[in-house]
């Protein structure tokens, strides 16, 4: 998504739709517009993909790239969710053997259950969708789940928090300088948990650190085409594929133009 100001300053933004992800085509279609109206941009949002950031650094010269603040809270949440799919890949092998052996002595294997009648793999498979919220949405079986989670799996509360962490800085700051600090002690406690993961996620950060400060400037993001582009790909899940391309981009605008 990109951003301009017509002569009176006001905002607006420009969704288009281009065939592909290739740099070289995307160019070769945004390039097609007047250089006078590409230098009217003054920010593109984009993800964090090498070919996105190069695109819009040769069609619009005169613009200020942000990463969007949902792909760098995405990679957070997939970081806990690694660490709740690894241990219950444990628990799924842990319970296995247990069955076996009650099988060989003549049993039948019969699981703990706890204090909200989760077994520990129903309390991990249950979790996934609690762990992507913040504690203020749970509903109240969600914080009963959460309690117990947390106590017996801290190593996920821990990856939790961390990410719950990341996400309150983009919803509170708006100031670049304090976030720039913000992010800096939040850098501290990813060092001092040990997870690779989140690591990881924070050298991406450090790789995109300057985009991702400017999201601080205005605030902008693509969820609009982000929210557009889901909506494209549940219409084409119902049909389970399209052959008639033309017919099925008819139909996208008479449905959501």
């Amino acid at each position: 998504m990109v951003t301009n100001k017509d002569a009176h300053g006001k905002k607006g933004s420009i969704v288009a739709i281009i065939k592909g992800t290739k740099a070289q085509d995307v160019i070769d279609v945004i390039n097609q517009i007047p250089i006078e109206r590409r230098k009217m941009v003054r920010e593109v949002t984009v993800d964090m993909a090498g070919n996105m950031n190069l695109i819009a650094k040769k069609c619009f010269p005169k613009t200020d790239i942000v990463t969007d603040r949902f792909h760098v809270q995405k990679l957070a949440s997939e970081a806990v969710q690694e660490e709740r799919i690894r241990l219950r890949w444990e628990i799924i092998e842990a319970e296995n053997k247990a069955i076996e052996e009650d099988r060989n002595k003549g049993k039948v294997y019969q699981p703990e259950l706890l204090s909200n009648g989760d077994t520990l793999r129903q309390l991990l498979a249950r979790s996934r969708y609690l762990l992507f919220k913040s504690k203020a949405k749970w509903t109240v079986n969600q914080i009963e789940r959460a309690e117990i989670l947390f106590k017996l799996y801290p190593t996920i509360e821990k990856a939790y928090n961390l990410a719950q962490d990341l996400s309150f800085i983009f919803q509170t700051n708006t100031s670049k300088s304090i976030a720039r600090l913000k992010l800096a002690h939040w850098y501290d406690k990813v060092e001092k948990s040990e997870f690779k993961s989140f690591n990881t996620i924070a050298k991406s950060i450090q790789t995109h650190y300057d985009s991702i400060l400017n999201y601080f400037n205005n605030r902008s993001t693509n969820a609009s085409a982000e929210s557009f582009n889901a909506k494209i790909k549940e219409f084409r899940a119902q049909f389970r594929g399209v052959r008639d391309v033309k017919f099925f981009l008819y139909r996208l605008t008479k449905l959501y133009a």
